[in-house]
């Protein structure tokens, strides 16, 4: 990765002082005075609105979640519509922490809490990553099944173990490494529920819905992650196990995404931080995108395109007093980029 350096903003402090002479005089020197201010101004202003070098470029952490796919590729379209260049790895969840410590990454937009905290939390209090701000308000993650087993009665997490054999002792979750995976293997570590000889089945967020939806269609028992927002909730018929609270969270693993960066990125980069600081999605929104890169097979980026051009009003309060890389109004380039 490339090295960043130091680069901070630049802070003009302009005095002022009186000058004596006689009254046509202190003319003269007073407008050669202002002048030469203005012209001074005007050259230190444009220092100032360009973005540093090392601020131009945008590292974002991606994980392999749809939704993080989704809400990445919207804050890369305005950022390229500003002229960033925006640019995304994916990697597993504690790769993008070590990342963001190590300055590989700048900006994470998928630390879901309260079931990252075990992950994030260490890196928030080393100081090492910041925590703007939530991004998205509402979401859930927790264990699901499909609805032909919440028929069959099996509605609470206490209900897994009587039907072990259906559902072959396995918890099925994505990726390994991440929370929701770690938080399964506790539960079996812990014998919670009677689970302690039923096995987690690592995946990845494809390979586990695709399981989720095989059976689902011969009417074979699954347990498996769920959350929301995903088109998971409406491209599958299924719900939501209770019961799991000491372990996902309250209200079905109720949940708050929250933005991640580099500590000290917003400060650094004070207009990509002042972009952060506006950033908010709803669960339409990431529903809506996700629904086009997952079931219409869209590129990320293409769908996050057309959302924000069908929905042009999201950008006023994004880039409210956010400005382009060499110092113009940020609202009309974004606009303009997107041909609205």
């Amino acid at each position: 990765m490339t090295s960043r350096d130091d680069l901070g903003e630049f802070h003009v402090i302009s005095s002022s002082h009186q000058r004596g002479g006689t009254p046509r005089s202190r003319r003269v020197l007073v407008g050669a005075a202002l002048t030469g201010a203005a012209l001074a101004a005007g050259t230190i202003g444009a220092a100032q609105a360009a973005v540093p070098e090392s601020c131009r470029t945008v590292h974002f952490a991606e994980v392999g979640w749809t939704d993080i796919q989704a809400t990445t590729a919207l804050a890369s379209v305005v950022l390229d519509g500003l002229g960033y260049e925006a640019s995304s790895d994916t990697v597993s969840v504690p790769v993008a922490y070590a990342g963001m410590k190590n300055g590989d990454f700048d900006v994470f937009l998928g630390n879901w809490m309260p079931s990252m905290a075990s992950i994030s939390d260490p890196y928030i209090e080393e100081g090492v990553v910041d925590r703007p701000r939530a991004n998205l308000e509402g979401a859930k993650y927790t264990l699901a099944v499909p609805q032909t087993v919440l028929d069959a009665g099996v509605t609470s997490v206490a209900d897994l173990d009587a039907h072990a054999e259906q559902f072959e002792h396995k918890l099925f979750g994505i990726e390994a490494g991440n929370d929701g995976n770690m938080i399964i293997q506790q539960m079996i570590d812990d014998d919670a529920f009677g689970l302690g000889d039923w096995t987690l089945v690592d995946s990845s967020e494809a390979g586990m819905l695709a399981e989720a939806k095989a059976r689902a269609r011969s009417d074979d028992w699954i347990v498996f992650l769920g959350w929301a927002p995903h088109p998971m909730n409406t491209n599958l018929e299924m719900g939501y196990l209770s019961g799991a609270d000491d372990y996902f969270g309250p209200d079905f693993g109720g949940a708050t995404v929250y933005t991640n960066t580099r500590a000290g990125y917003t400060e650094e980069c004070t207009n990509v931080g002042g972009l952060l600081e506006n950033l908010s999605f709803t669960l339409d929104m990431e529903n809506e995108v996700m629904g086009a890169i997952m079931n219409d097979g869209e590129d990320a980026e293409d769908a996050a395109r057309a959302w924000l051009s069908s929905n042009p009003e999201t950008l006023d309060a994004w880039l409210e007093g956010v400005e382009t890389v060499e110092g113009e109004l940020g609202l009309p380039a974004v606009r303009e980029s997107l041909n609205l």
